[in-house]
């Protein structure tokens, strides 16, 4: 299968501090990816790298056969390179409904033509809808997104991230900050996602990584430790001695 997304010796300096140190992993279509390891790992600053937030030290971004480390962070999202953040960027004052539109015009290039109400963007909101069917916010369409609970507002970010069409989508923590009981529910939303899209993630909840990950890379000092299956990880005697604690899955 043609990799959808791989690094090549990337790296992120920041004067002596090498947050990142030759990183070349590849990510198959379809993936369910989850990047682990010790904080301070450099597993953020790789996401950061992979979406142009941050420009590598050295090394190289390919989607497919092409390089993309010159491109900005909007242009790769063009291109399909979606994420989310540890702390959501929603639009408060904004329903549901009208954030996913918002988004989808803003995918379109028509984000600016702000004489289009949404109530008059048929396409969109039909578009928008499907969005949060298959995220199973329907109906919280017409709800406000402050007013709603802390994990859902997460899932709104998500199904802002797939209104952009990625083939990409990196996930920074997506649990972060929910109860245990929502962040299951979370990645339940996140295990019903389409095939076409390449899930790649950053969860310090063991137990989420390995009831949803298909492939684990484990990283430690900003450099890759090991990479494998959940199972292959659970058993690898350096990721229990460095991560995840001798009795870790055991």
């Amino acid at each position: 299968m043609t990799q959808t997304l791989r690094t090549q010796g990337l790296s992120k300096h920041f004067g002596e501090f090498k947050a990142n140190s030759d990183v070349s992993l590849a990510f198959a279509p379809g993936a369910r990816h989850a990047l682990i390891g010790p904080n301070g790992a450099g597993k953020t600053t790789f996401i950061n790298l992979l979406t142009g937030f941050y420009t590598p030290t050295a090394g190289d971004v390919f989607l497919g056969d092409d390089c993309i480390t010159g491109l900005a962070q909007h242009q790769r999202v063009k291109r399909g390179v979606t994420r989310t953040f540890q702390i959501t960027t929603l639009f408060p004052g904004l329903t549901v409904l009208e954030s996913a539109v918002l988004a989808i015009n803003e995918r379109k290039g028509r984000a600016r033509n702000w004489w289009r109400t949404v109530a008059s963007c048929h396409a969109e909101i039909d578009e928008a809808m499907e969005i949060l069917h298959s995220l199973r916010l329907e109906r919280d369409a017409d709800s406000e997104t402050r007013a709603l609970a802390y994990g859902k507002q997460r899932v709104v970010e998500i199904a802002l991230a797939l209104a952009t069409r990625p083939s990409i989508l990196l996930l920074d923590e997506p649990a972060a900050g929910i109860p245990t009981a929502e962040s299951a529910e979370l990645f339940a939303v996140l295990a019903g996602l389409p095939r076409d899209v390449t899930v790649l993630f950053i969860e310090h909840d063991m137990d989420l990584v390995f009831k949803f990950a298909e492939r684990i890379t484990v990283l430690v000092g900003g450099s890759v430790l090991v990479e494998g299956t959940p199972e292959e990880i659970a058993r690898d005697p350096q990721v229990k001695e460095v991560y995840l604690g001798e009795a870790a899955h055991a």
